[in-house]
């Protein structure tokens, strides 16, 4: 084990705090606030640090700034740290490609830590060859290969901010992100695998350049990863491979603030443009570090895959900042789960002797929808952790998660955490916590989460209430870029301490406590119904229609009722063999009743072939909301994942 990771039992006897910090901080609870702060102090050690910092955390709700005077560059805890150990020889990142239709073969690289550190010193030479200075933001539209990860790490070695916006956006979606950022260079590739397709990554680069809004951006640079021709304009655009060839290595990290913007990450809304959601170098990297560690039970012998996209937040804690921090051997995988073949995943997991696995319910109900015969046709014994992460796990597909497959060997680590909040906030901890199927459990170590009522106090056991954090902690978003005010007005005035008056974080999650303390998050706020006066979090009746030996997936929205203030439209996929009928949605309104009760049974049952998702996994229940209340869907859709599962359920109408 390294040493610079002590398991949890010992932060408290570690503790550089006192009392007089947490009575400054304005805290209650003291003994166990100092412990709290405690336990942020030691984990913050674990990091790489040019200059130690003098003051813990400045807490001026909502500002924070945590680890006040330190200075350190997120690559020298990632990277720079593990060339004086044996894992300088350590595989870091094994990655594999799709095959595509017409152009190269499927594609395998592993890079050690040595040959990962030598690429990302050379493209930060690359990158200050072009201009970029600290301070500076690079907008990263990858597909998932190894140069992306390359470019992150590179941008942080000068203490340049990244913003990487996935490559299933829209050239306007990515015009209005380099627009926001003032991003001065674009990492791009000519295109990106999906489904045996080419995703012409470039050609939407030049629709999104071709606005004057982006008139930020100097230079282009252009990875060659399908062959695809595509054009390249004179004096802006450079080859990768071309400009890594002519790079001075920048071998010594630019060292910046604890507070230094490590990444901008845009996450949408229901309404409203983006918001970019700005992190902190030294709080994100100690939360992300930490987290990984325990919720993952982290081996030197492990080869963990997180099967996010870097353009999402899941990618950039767990694929990138986490698991590189931990000297861990992290797969990569660009491609769709069940491309050229429904075993996709189960032949990966098989060939790569893969141990870790931490994916969405989505794609876990997809494989279930598949049925268990693809994967029980693999060796699954290299694993031995299963995670879930992006949305709340229904339980019958937790089961089948740990019975099919995980054999009924591998604890389930169900993970609650945001883009805002930079790492994970919420989870089992495997060998300490014993799981219930569809619950996050507790908060982790150094995090205080409450369900609360409107007015601030905390809700009975299995009370529907709002989930807030009442205490800050490092890896919160610091505002939202260019609009601190925006950033006060969405997390910070809603729901405040009824003693003190002071504000909470309000996540926009409902959620509820057990009688046991056990933490089930129901989902948004805004997928939550009120029918005549009981509320209803959509994941519970979807839980309850997936019951059903017929559906393999379901979606649930709310739509006005002049009666009962909203009624409930269920949108659902069946099991293959199975055949919609009149008799089959009356069955099922009828099972939710029966699980729920009879103000719980949906108004409507509608078919869908597929649900719409994003190419993360998350189904995108704001478009489902439009379709139930309008018969029409008039938002952004330009993260959809197939653009005619919507299109099919609107030509129903």
């Amino acid at each position: 084990m390294n040493d610079r990771f002590p398991p949890p039992a010992r932060f408290a006897q570690r503790a550089r705090v006192n009392a007089d910090t947490a009575e400054a901080l304005g805290l209650h609870g003291l003994h166990d606030d100092i412990r709290r702060l405690a336990y942020w102090s030691e984990a913050a050690d674990a990091l790489v640090w040019r200059t130690r910092w003098h003051t813990l955390v400045d807490w001026q709700p909502p500002r924070s700034k945590w680890f006040v005077g330190g200075t350190l560059n997120a690559t020298e805890t990632c990277l720079d740290q593990h060339l004086h150990t044996w894992r300088r020889n350590k595989a870091a990142l094994i990655w594999e490609g799709e095959p595509m239709q017409g152009g190269r073969p499927q594609d395998t690289r592993t890079l050690t830590y040595q040959q990962l550190f030598d690429e990302v010193v050379r493209f930060a030479g690359v990158l200050r060859s072009l201009g970029v200075q600290t301070g500076d933001r690079v907008c990263l539209y990858m597909p998932l290969v190894p140069e992306a990860v390359i470019a992150m790490l590179a941008c942080a070695r000068l203490g340049a901010t990244h913003s990487v916006v996935f490559g299933g956006f829209s050239a306007e979606a990515l015009r209005d992100r380099i627009h926001d950022a003032g991003c001065k260079v674009v990492v791009t590739a000519d295109g990106g695998a999906r489904k045996g397709q080419v995703v012409h990554l470039k050609d939407t680069v030049d629709a999104a350049l071709a606005d004057p809004r982006t008139g930020c951006v100097q230079k282009v640079v252009v990875v060659r990863r399908t062959g695809h021709a595509v054009a390249m304009t004179a004096g802006r655009d450079v080859w990768w491979d071309d400009a890594m060839a002519q790079a001075r290595p920048v071998t010594e990290a630019v060292a910046v603030d604890a507070e230094h913007p490590l990444f901008i990450l845009y996450t949408s809304g229901t309404t409203g443009k983006p918001k970019g959601v700005v992190h902190s170098t030294g709080g994100y990297l100690t939360g992300v570090a930490r987290s990984y560690r325990f919720v993952f039970d982290h081996k030197d012998e492990d080869i963990f895959w997180c099967s996010a996209d870097v353009g999402w937040v899941t990618g950039h804690s767990y694929v990138v900042y986490g698991p590189l921090a931990n000297g861990a051997t992290v797969f990569l995988y660009e491609g769709a789960p069940v491309y050229p073949a429904p075993d996709r995943f189960w032949d990966i997991i098989e060939r790569n002797r893969i141990s870790v696995l931490y994916t969405a319910p989505t794609a876990i109900r997809t494989f279930m929808r598949l049925g268990d015969h693809h994967v029980r046709a693999h060796d699954l014994s290299s694993l031995r952790l299963l995670g879930s992460v992006g949305e709340p796990i229904n339980p019958e597909a937790w089961r089948w998660y740990h019975d099919v497959v995980g054999g009924g060997r591998c604890p389930i680590v169900d993970t609650w955490w945001q883009t805002e909040t930079g790492s994970i906030m919420a989870s089992p901890l495997p060998g300490l916590t014993t799981a219930k199927p569809g619950s996050c459990m507790h908060p982790l170590p150094g995090v205080d989460l409450a369900v609360v009522r409107p007015d601030g106090h905390e809700c009975a056991p299995d009370e529907q209430g709002l989930l807030v954090s009442r205490r800050p902690w490092p890896s919160m978003m610091r505002t939202v870029w260019g609009d601190d005010e925006r950033f006060r007005q969405t997390y910070w005035v809603q729901l405040k301490d009824p003693v003190t008056g002071a504000p909470w974080y309000f996540t926009g999650d409902g959620a509820r406590r057990d009688k046991d303390g056990a933490l089930w998050v129901i989902g948004r706020v805004d997928d939550v119904v009120n029918v005549s006066g009981h509320r209803l979090g959509t994941a519970e009746v979807e839980s309850a229609l997936v019951l059903h030996k017929a559906v393999a997936e379901a979606a649930v929205v709310g739509r006005p009722d002049d009666v009962k203030g909203q009624g409930i439209v269920a949108f659902v996929t069946l099991k293959a063999n199975q055949t919609p009928t009149e008799a089959l949605k009356k069955e099922l309104m009828a099972q939710v009743a029966a699980e729920i009760g009879s103000f719980a049974r949906p108004d409507d049952v509608r078919w869908a072939n597929a649900l719409p998702k994003t190419r993360s996994g998350k189904i995108m229940r704001r478009l489902l909301r439009e379709l139930a209340t309008k018969g029409r869907v008039e938002g952004d859709m330009t993260s959809l994942e197939d653009f005619s599962a919507i299109a099919a359920l609107q030509s129903e109408d």
